[in-house]
């Protein structure tokens, strides 16, 4: 059982009409030669068309402000964890964690932000649904820096998963990829705030806080006593 403050991820569509609109549109992306633009051929809201890709087709995703990249290219993180401190392409295996990124705008003031996307794995094997925490710098919490931005979906293979870690006795995988060489998207799908079925539940941090309890209990994330 998750903490309250983790949010679950909204039931995915069952109707047949939306499965069959997911499919066909995966179909028209395989058949395309060149990166097919969505936008115009997906209802809103798209993160659970995201979510059905993520579950059932070999894909993951990178959200970004840049809305005409033709290749994604390695570049170097900053993190404390030794995966998320590579020189790579990273991208996610959930449909709706890199919209935030999408719809973040971090320039021209750097925005100090706090995330996760997890899956908890269950003793067979199997995963249960996702989970997320969503946190931005109270300064950027009061100037609300959402924007346009895109989600580019690219092909899973030559990625590398996260490795599993466990916390609290349970096995979770973090939805986190990455590529030590350049990517090129074979689809692109502009999304905006009102994509992002967790606007309403961003937290907002008080960094000089965040960063006392970070380094006096590394383990802790994600340090709800550091002035949420």
């Amino acid at each position: 059982m998750q903490p309250d403050y983790y949010l679950r991820r909204p039931s995915l569509p069952s109707e047949l009409t939306s499965i069959a609109q997911f499919e066909a549109l995966w179909a028209e992306i395989e058949a395309s030669n060149t990166p097919l633009d969505l936008t115009d051929l997906l209802d809103t809201p798209r993160w659970p068309f995201l979510a059905y890709l993520a579950e059932h087709k070999p894909v993951l995703f990178h959200g970004s402000g840049n809305p005409s990249l033709s290749k994604l290219v390695p570049r170097q993180a900053n993190d404390i964890v030794a995966f998320g401190n590579q020189r790579a392409v990273y991208a996610a295996s959930d449909g709706i964690w890199p919209i935030f990124y999408a719809i973040l705008e971090r320039e021209p003031q750097e925005v100090s932000l706090l995330n996760a996307c997890f899956r908890q794995v269950k003793p067979d094997g199997s995963f249960d649904d996702p989970h997320y925490f969503f946190s931005i710098d109270d300064q950027s919490y009061k100037r609300q820096p959402w924007r346009t931005g895109t989600i580019y979906i690219l092909p899973r293979q030559g990625f590398i998963a996260k490795p599993s870690s466990s916390k609290r006795g349970m096995t979770l995988q973090i939805m986190e990829w990455a590529s030590l060489h350049e990517v090129a998207p074979i689809a692109r799908l502009t999304v905006g705030p009102q994509d992002f079925p967790f606007l309403n539940q961003v937290r907002s941090h008080n960094l000089a806080q965040l960063i006392e309890c970070a380094n006096a209990d590394p383990e802790g994330f994600p340090w709800l006593k550091s002035g949420y």
